[in-house]
């Protein structure tokens, strides 16, 4: 199974071929515009299904599966926490329980901004944990920054994941710790000197194999589309 999850900056429907390819299986991109739009822009793409969900038309969060998957938004989806989707992905008959993620600002609630929000709604669908799940997106958030928030941190969040045996895919390949990442996603304001880990791939362990592998996309290429590097993940 191959993944790829990017924070696109907008404006997919002139990028998309940058990150699609024929050996994709699912694409979550963050700041896409809305579904209508990019229906017309990847239909020669031969998708199977889409969900998009977002307030602003040019700018909200989009799941596209390739290849027969199908994808449900589960009815335990609670619109408070609307930048965390819990989807039923299904190919071949095999079901995984996808989060995807574009963690932002909260309209009403500052305890629910960024990785608050992806926070509150895990322990929300925490019954959803013990299946086969993975966890990708954009999470805004990174260990170094746990001090600002005294409950409901980045590394509760992957301490939560860690007791249903859900771990980062990256941290475990690259066997670097949360927050001593080497692998920028993000490069505020597409400065290179302002490099962070804000992107992330976590799968249950039964997903995870020796030939499961996560790659980051390099500046040098990228950097002209989007401040965010696209994370490429294989799930064998």
């Amino acid at each position: 199974m191959k993944i790829v999850s990017w924070n696109c900056n907008m404006a997919f429907r002139k990028k998309y071929q940058s990150v699609i390819s024929t050996s994709i299986d699912l694409a979550v991109i963050q700041e896409c515009e809305n579904d209508s739009i990019l229906r017309k822009s990847l239909h020669q793409t031969q998708f199977s299904d889409m969900i998009w969900y977002g307030n602003n038309p040019h700018k909200g969060l989009g799941i596209i599966a390739y290849h027969g998957a199908t994808l449900e938004l589960l009815p335990e989806f609670d619109p408070d926490y609307q930048y965390v989707l819990p989807i039923r992905y299904t190919q071949s008959g095999r079901s995984i329980i996808l989060f995807a993620i574009w963690a932002m600002p909260h309209a009403t609630h500052r305890s629910k901004d960024y990785i608050g929000q992806v926070w509150g709604a895990l322990q929300e669908y925490e019954h959803l944990l013990d299946q086969e799940c993975m966890i990708v997106g954009d999470l805004n958030s990174n260990a170094i920054w746990d001090s600002k928030r005294k409950h409901g941190n980045h590394s509760d969040v992957v301490n939560l994941l860690m007791r249903h045996g859900i771990s980062s895919l990256y941290h475990t390949r690259y066997s670097e710790k949360h927050g001593q990442e080497s692998q920028p996603t993000l490069y505020l304001l597409k400065q290179l000197t302002r490099p962070y880990h804000m992107d992330y791939c976590f799968v249950s362990s039964s997903l995870m194999s020796d030939k499961s592998r996560i790659t980051v996309g390099q500046h040098g290429d990228w950097l002209q589309l989007s401040d965010h590097m696209p994370l490429f993940v294989t799930l064998e």
